[in-house]
């Protein structure tokens, strides 16, 4: 692979990410008007012993404009493996003929660099503090084949529906069992206690994040991951950790004991983390309900989450080929 680090496209030039942009990087995430802080740095390089970095910084000359949090291997380029979502970041300022040219300077710049196809997963657009659908129209333009349509449920504060009967009546079942929620710390009592056994029992998986990298994660950003913990007689009987957005509340992890039903401990984690975190939030985001690249619905899931009033949104993964930039114009009238 070439080793190239900048390429004119226009009034545009792209680098590669180095640490010692770290600073310009992360200034930028805090006001791009698509980031969220699983962009800042101090986020994506927990990990960076797992992925190799090839994020992308386009400039329109000085300025920084947009960027791309990815990985490459071999030939193909993710934005972002290691993240629940990617994008083409934008600036607040930006206007749409001149993203146009930011994108296509980052696909000459890929093609340059060896790099085939880039796989990048939209981030939904309830993360967005503006209006951002700039990336969808130019993967359109690019021919770029949809390869996932996953199935959110997703709760909107400013249509808020009641929690339907079943769910108030978990809630109720909670506190006659005397159940205790705390927002705290106690990272450690959920992860080995609950976490890890259900997923190991059920999926024979392990949590995405280890108990250690939740911990530093939570240490660098106090304000956006929170652990709520449900305690039966001084005993972590479920949980679920928070990771909250400018825009949106979203349940990390969420895991209950065997005894979750019959105590009530999820719909009380819920009931909280919906309605008690919710001032400054547009959006309560229950994460994917689908399987198989959106082919098949859980309907499970579903059923759960729409009883807590959530609804149907759509998150949309593409493939391009960096090649499509050699014809990539939008005629103008």
């Amino acid at each position: 692979m070439k080793t190239n680090t900048t390429k004119s496209s226009s009034t545009f030039h792209v680098k590669r990410y180095q640490p010692e942009l770290k600073a310009e990087w992360n200034a930028f995430i805090t006001k791009g008007k698509n980031a969220t802080f699983l962009f800042h740095r101090d986020f994506m390089d927990y990990h960076s012993d797992r992925f190799s970095d090839f994020s992308l910084m386009i400039f329109k000359d000085d300025a920084l404009y947009a960027v791309l949090p990815a990985n490459v291997r071999d030939t193909k380029l993710f934005s972002h493996q290691g993240l629940t979502y990617g994008s083409f970041v934008l600036q607040d300022s930006s206007k749409l003929l001149y993203a146009f040219e930011a994108y296509k300077a980052m696909l000459t710049f890929l093609a340059s660099e060896g790099i085939e196809e880039l796989e990048i997963r939209v981030i939904p657009t309830f993360y967005n503090r503006m209006p951002a659908d700039e990336l969808e129209y130019f993967l359109f333009k690019s021919e770029a084949k949809l390869t996932k349509k996953e199935v959110l449920m997703v709760i909107d504060y400013n249509h808020k529906l009641r929690f339907q009967k079943n769910r108030r009546e978990g809630i109720n079942k909670a506190v006659r069992n005397g159940l205790v929620l705390k927002v705290d710390t106690n990272f450690e009592g959920f992860w080995n206690e609950v976490l890890i056994p259900n997923l190991a029992k059920k999926h024979n998986v392990k949590p995405v994040h280890s108990l250690d990298e939740i911990k530093l994660l939570a240490a660098r950003f106090p304000e956006n991951i929170k652990q709520v913990t449900i305690y039966k007689d001084n005993k972590v009987v479920a949980g679920t950790t928070v990771f909250l957005t400018e825009t949106t509340i979203h349940p990390q992890y969420v895991s209950g004991n065997e005894d979750k039903n019959s105590y009530g401990s999820l719909d009380l984690a819920y009931d909280f983390i919906i309605n008690s975190l919710c001032d400054d939030k547009r959006y309560f985001d229950f994460n994917i309900s689908s399987e198989e690249n959106g082919k098949i619905l859980n309907k499970g899931l579903i059923f759960w989450k729409e009883s807590c009033g959530a609804r149907s949104h759509i998150a949309n993964t593409y493939l391009v080929k960096t090649n499509a930039y050699k014809n990539l114009e939008i005629p103008l009238k």
